[in-house]
């Protein structure tokens, strides 16, 4: 994991029009949109210190996604908070890629005290993520109706891990 270079950005938009990468997000996002998305990232890491890193692989350098923490707010009982998350590109998935860099950002938030508790949620039907966050230690916490999107939507189920960081 590392900081974001702006070369990042073109295999990020890739990633986020990729059909199977965002089946679970709400929509695909437009390279202008990942560009903001972008912007966010590196503005959360210059506000807090930390964020979603880039991931890289070791052996070739190669852009591959992301992981790490996003600070949300919306209306649920257990926000505001901290999230980990994971974004990782589909021709990379199933070998430990985002299970590898997740458990990495929580040893480092644990040795620098960054938080004492983290969140990380999905919708119900992404067995994918929620199998990491069982992997990474994570316990279920229960299930919420995700605020910033409409009755009746596909994702609007979501499922919440919860995970206590010795302080």
């Amino acid at each position: 994991m590392r900081q974001w270079h702006d070369e990042d950005i073109i295999q990020f938009a890739e990633i986020n029009q990729n059909a199977e990468v965002m089946e679970y997000m709400p929509k695909l996002l437009s390279t202008e949109e990942t560009m903001h998305f972008y912007e966010r990232i590196v503005s959360e890491h210059e506000k807090y210190g930390y964020g979603l890193y880039a991931v890289e692989l070791k052996n070739t350098g190669e852009f591959i996604g992301y992981t790490g923490f996003h600070h949300f707010c919306f209306e649920a009982e257990f926000s505001p908070g901290i999230e980990i998350g994971w974004r990782i590109s589909r021709k990379h998935w199933n070998q430990g890629y985002a299970t590898e860099a997740a458990k990495a950002c929580l040893d480092y938030a644990q040795k620098k005290k960054l938080f004492k508790e983290i969140y990380s949620f999905t919708a119900t039907c992404n067995h994918r993520s929620e199998r990491i966050m069982q992997k990474i230690g994570m316990m279920h916490h229960g299930y919420f109706s995700h605020p910033a999107l409409p009755d009746g939507h596909r994702l609007k189920q979501h499922t919440l891990y919860r995970l206590e960081l010795n302080r």
